[in-house]
């Protein structure tokens, strides 16, 4: 076994390295991955589909001078391993290790954080508009996948590059074709051909000539139509076997440039993304290149490990797994259901139960198990692609023709949305769904999938209806009760294993803005706290009910259950008799469900204290796991103690939220 990975530590070591050895550190790259991602997990697929892409890169580039701006971001792992980072690469996605995706703080190498899809284009563009400003000389390469072209930030950005700038490099990296070992010959030759100096030389030569002729410049744009057919007819010979599959192909373009040439870019492609002398070469050719040019790669998402290659969509994003076998570690005997399917198989029950329920995706069918309805109910079943804005745009369609649509989006995924829910949804007072999964924390992902903002962003706006459930029993009355009012409402539930509790046979229909008393006061002398916990945040107000009760306090329990509209009859009640209230939260306490009670509190000028347990005021990094987290910042069964205890030892009100 060679040990290149161990030679290789920064990118001039790569650039030392022969081809033939660059392919040996291309094979132990993914050897490294494969082995080193089994702990933790990891978004494996996609970084072994990249390594010769990202090898490549570093052989023709140099960063950090030269600019690498990775959309989403989450197939940088190889990068990673050639920038400086290898020694740590064991703690990425754990506490207060390497983050899972670019981060500008973390490496002089990463000039552009992301985690979202659609914003390589744009942001490159705007760093290439900065280097032109200054007139300074570094290469600004944008990567972007296939799928980010679903998302319309991309074709904004696709209008604007040839007007804004003369050098830019796309790499369209494609790893969704099936057909990648199809290239072959002739794709191969004509990329040599197109980037050989004496074909380029013989170009620019017969333009000289052609603007000499009377109409010089007609033959000249005739003669560019015919070079665009030839390069889209090659390629279409190169990727297809019959001419069936050519009119079946459905992607628009049959694997030719007419997009991008129509865009005002110079397009090369397909090729094997694979093919380390093809990819410098090619990357080569771009450097010189005084027009903004695209090069359509295409790779393998998994290559090099059987399992991954066989259910990439499992090895995209994945927990711990067996090296040998690629098997994940199942859970443990008795472990609940995760929130999200729960909510795909509500999602069944409604849509047989209500012809008006269709459910809606953008692009994340088995995040957040729509995929459930897909297979049962294929008809009622919308995947828009990673198109946020479309989503919430197509369901507010739907809802105008007296559909009552569905739609399950990531809680940081919506933020995107945002003028859709307010100008579209809510504006016009339609009755469309939205299932916010993952409201709470990513914890591996970090602060880009981190659920924390979604109450703040919409509880002020007119309208809406947001809802949190205790359990997943709570969840399906919630989707039953949101598909049969006449609001926009937001149900917002966390990642990972639920509660454990029965979900019923039938959804019962909950009174809109009316919360659960689990609890009142036993009225038997102790100090009076009334606990109200937010959705997952009920099981630490037991918790914290129980220590205290041990300890003689006299404890009600609150389970708000909806944060707009507020149960203001509960809240005013249980304000009056307690001493101290506890709002408890898996939000950021900005703008949260606890500023709305003392918002209400204001109003009525009642002035018992109240205690928020919610996440502070800043970005909260990835960890290991929640609990790593929720430890590091107070929302634990300690830390609420200490805020309860605090207010009746200072007789004042200690509004600490966050152990720093």
């Amino acid at each position: 076994m060679s040990q290149y990975p161990e030679l290789v530590e920064s990118p001039a070591a790569v650039k030392k390295l022969s081809l033939e050895n660059l392919q040996h550190l291309a094979e132990d790259i993914r050897r490294e991955m494969i082995t080193g991602l089994s702990k933790n997990g990891g978004h494996l697929g996609p970084n072994l589909g990249v390594v010769e892409l990202t090898i490549a890169l570093h052989y023709v580039f140099n960063t950090p001078k030269d600019k690498f701006v990775w959309d989403v971001s989450h197939q940088v792992y190889v990068h990673k391993l050639l920038t400086g980072r290898r020694g740590r690469f064991g703690t990425i996605r754990s506490t207060g290790g390497l983050s899972g995706f670019a981060l500008r703080s973390e490496s002089e190498h990463d000039c552009y954080g992301a985690a979202h899809a659609g914003t390589a284009l744009s942001a490159a563009l705007g760093i290439c508009a900065a280097r032109d400003q200054l007139s300074t000389d570094e290469n600004v390469v944008a990567i972007f996948g296939d799928a980010a072209l679903t998302n319309g930030i991309s074709f904004e950005a696709l209008n604007n590059i040839a007007q804004t700038t003369k050098r830019f490099i796309g790499i369209l990296n494609d790893n969704e074709w099936s057909i990648a070992k199809n290239v072959g010959a002739i794709s191969n030759y004509l990329n040599k051909l197109i980037t050989h100096p004496s074909y380029n030389k013989l170009a620019r030569d017969f333009e000289k000539f052609l603007r000499r002729l009377p109409k010089g410049e007609v033959a000249l744009k005739l003669a560019h139509k015919a070079e665009e057919g030839f390069k889209g007819a090659l390629t279409e010979v190169g990727l297809h076997q019959t001419y069936d599959q050519i009119e079946s192909d459905g992607r628009g373009g049959y694997g030719n440039s007419l997009i991008f040439e129509e865009m005002g870019m110079r397009y090369l492609g397909p090729i094997d993304g694979h093919n380390l002398p093809l990819l410098i070469s090619t990357l080569e050719f771009a450097k010189t290149c005084d027009y903004p040019i695209v090069i359509h790669v295409l790779t393998k998402k998994g290559k090099g490990f059987e399992a991954a290659l066989k259910n990439p969509e499992k090895f995209h994003g994945l927990g711990p797994y067996d090296v040998a076998t690629g098997a994940t570690i199942p859970a443990k005997a008795g472990t609940p259901p995760n929130w999200q399917d729960v909510f795909g198989h509500g999602m069944v029950k409604l849509c047989q139960a209500d012809k008006r329920v269709v459910g809606i995706t953008a692009a994340m069918p088995s995040g957040t198990s729509l995929k459930i309805l897909e297979k049962a109910m294929p008809q009622r079943y919308y995947d828009v692609g990673i198109a946020e804005e479309h989503a919430v745009l197509f369901a507010c369609g739907m809802a105008t023709m007296g559909f009552r649509p569905v739609c399950a989006i990531y809680s940081t995924f919506l933020q995107r949305a945002y003028d859709c829910i307010v100008h579209d949804a809510a504006l016009q007072d339609l009755a469309v769904t939205f299932c916010m999964d993952r409201a709470g924390l990513s914890p591996q992902d970090g602060p880009t999938h981190h659920g924390l903002f979604d109450i703040a962003y919409v509880r002020h706006v007119p309208n809406c209806v947001i809802m949190a459930p205790k359990d997943e029993d709570e969840l399906v009355d919630m989707m039953f009760t949101a598909t049969q009012q006449e609001h926009p409402a937001f149900i917002r539930y966390p990642r990972g294993p639920a509660e454990g509790v029965p979900v019923k046979e039938t959804p019962r229909m909950l009174e809109v803005g009316k919360a659960e008393v689990l609890q009142g006061f036993g009225n038997k002398g102790g100090r009076k706290v009334a606990l109200f916990g937010l959705g997952n945040m009920q099981s630490l107000a037991r918790q914290v009910a129980d220590k205290l009760m041990a300890e003689g306090y006299d404890i009600a329990i609150i389970n708000p259950r909806f944060v707009k509209p507020l149960d203001t009859t509960v809240t005013e009640f249980f304000a009056r008799t307690a001493e101290v209230l506890v709002a408890l939260e898996d939000h950021v306490i900005a703008g949260g469900y606890g500023s709305a009670v003392l918002e209400f509190l204001n109003e009525k000028r009642i002035t018992t204290p109240v205690v928020q347990v919610g996440w502070p005021d800043r970005f909260i990094e990835h960890g290991s796991s929640v609990d790593d987290l929720r430890r590091k910042y107070g929302l634990t069964l300690e830390g609420t103690l200490a805020k309860v205890r605090a207010e009746f030892g200072q007789g004042q009100l200690v509004r600490e939220t966050a152990i720093a």
